[in-house]
Formats: structure tokens, sequence, C-alpha cells
């Protein structure tokens, strides 16, 4: 069986998502360990780190991942932004590594005008002074595939593959599929045979065993349009089917899918979005 969830909130400390995830019969989750609109935050508490290894073991919700803040731009060609968003990044892992999570998802960054290579060089500089910074981590970087909106840079195959390719430790280094975005860049999950040649793709470039985690949303806009609006599950242009074909593959049983959709405070869209997607599962 595949392990769902959605990115759950941490307001009154980490561990409470766990709580929350566990209210709605997730298997796994996603978080913020900071503020995801900040340049700073205060520390993870010691007794809150604890009480949320105690929480993972009492709920069985695993594995659990983090969201990198999104001002961090490690391709910004601007020298202030970039080191900044080192310093953020770095944070981040520290985090996570102290809650034992899978991995950091991280959107790959913005060039700002100076370049697909250019950026992808900046990235990779950057993902070595974070894995410098922290040697040792079994906490990974999750690279996020994108929707290509304005300088964003992964949203093809081989942007991805040409950041993990220059870091020093590739091995620290996989990646999120996020249906939404990847839909947005042009890959066509919707039938069987597309849904196959994507993940072909992924494969050859990418390989699947470095697939880590999965950002399930649908989309707001057709195939190709390279704009990132999420959707609930069905009801955007990818359709049921295009998360029937992951949610059956074997070769994701182990791998985390969480919702990123549009939610109020009760997370009754949540509730509704996993009974969907469990009503897919064959």
């Amino acid at each position: 069986m595949p392990r769902l969830g959605a990115h759950m909130s941490v307001a009154g400390g980490v561990s409470k998502a766990l709580d929350r995830g566990e209210s709605i019969g997730c298997d796994t989750i996603q978080i913020f360990t900071r503020n995801n609109n900040r340049w700073t935050s205060k520390p993870l508490d010691p007794k809150e780190i604890e009480r949320f290894h105690q929480r993972v073991q009492e709920t069985g919700i695993w594995p659990v991942f983090s969201h990198a803040a999104y001002l961090i731009n490690l391709a910004s060609p601007k020298e202030e932004l970039w080191k900044k968003s080192i310093d953020a990044f770095i944070d981040e892992l520290q985090r996570a590594e102290a809650l034992h999570l899978l991995g950091v998802v991280l959107h790959p960054g913005s060039h700002m005008g100076e370049g697909e290579e250019a950026g992808i060089k900046r990235i990779a500089q950057a993902l070595d002074l974070c894995h410098e910074a922290t040697p040792g981590y079994q906490t990974l970087t999750l690279l996020e595939i994108t929707a290509g909106t304005g300088d964003h840079l992964g949203y093809r195959f081989e942007q991805l593959a040409a950041i993990r390719d220059r870091v020093k430790h590739p091995e620290r280094v996989a990646f999120c599929f996020d249906t939404c975005h990847a839909f947005a860049a042009g890959y066509d999950i919707r039938t069987r045979e597309g849904y196959e040649a994507v993940m072909e793709e992924f494969d050859r470039i990418l390989g699947l065993e470095r697939l880590k985690a999965f950002h399930f949303n649908d989309s707001k806009h057709p195939l190709g349009s390279r704009k990132d609006r999420h959707e609930h599950i069905g009801k955007g242009y990818i359709g049921l089917d295009g998360f029937r074909w992951i949610v059956n593959d074997p070769r994701f049983e182990d791998v985390p899918m969480v919702l990123e959709t549009p939610k109020s405070k009760d997370m009754h869209e949540d509730v509704e979005n996993l009974r969907v997607l469990r009503s897919l599962i064959e």
C-alpha cells in the first residue's frame, strides 16, 4: 500500500504536526521546521525534538520530510541573497537532521536573468557549501521538479541531473516529484502510455531509485502552461488517472506521497483528497 499524507502545520510545535496527521489518517507528512517566509527562526526546543521522536513511534507516521523556506534562492547571482540562502538552507538541514527527517525539499532556484548554465553552477556551488557545513548527515537534499515559471530552474529532468552531477557529494542529493509542477512543465502523466514514458525518462536521466518523495497536486492550468497553481485531486487538468498510475505503481510503494492542495483549518479538504486517492488503489 502506498504511504499517503499531507503537508501539516507545526503551529504549537513540530510534534503537533504528527497529532494533526494522525487525526486525519495520514501515513506520512511533510512539515516546515521553521517559518517559511522569514530568514531567521528560533532554534527547535530540545524537549519538542524529543516529543517529535516519541510521536513518530506512537503514530507510525513515517517517513516525515520538510520543505525549505520559500525565500531561499541558491541560484541567485546576488551575493548577499546567495549567502543568506546558503545559511538558511544549512539551518534547514540541521533542523531536519535533529528530527531524523528523510530530507528537505528544495526549489532549485531562479537564475534571475543570468541564464540556465550560470544558475546551475551557482546552485551546485551553494549545495557544496551546505553539505560541507553538515558533514555526515543522513538527511537528504530533495530537489523538487518545478513548473518553470519565470527564471526558475528545475523544470526539466536534465536541469536537475546537471545540478546533481556537479555537486561533490551527489549521494546526498535526491528528488521530489510534484505532479502539478511536472504537468505544468510539459510532462504528461494523464494516460498510462504518457505516465510510463515520463517515468522511463525520469529513470534514464535521474534514476527512479533517487525519487524519494511525491507532492500530489492537480493543476489549475493546462499541460505545459509553466504555471504553478495547485488544484484538488481529480478537479484539475491532470484528472484522476494521473494519480491512479502512481498510487498503483509497485516501484513507489515505500515512497511518501503528500498533498499540497489548498485547505482550511479543519483539514476537511485533505480528508476528501486522501479518500479520493485511496479509492484509486487497486
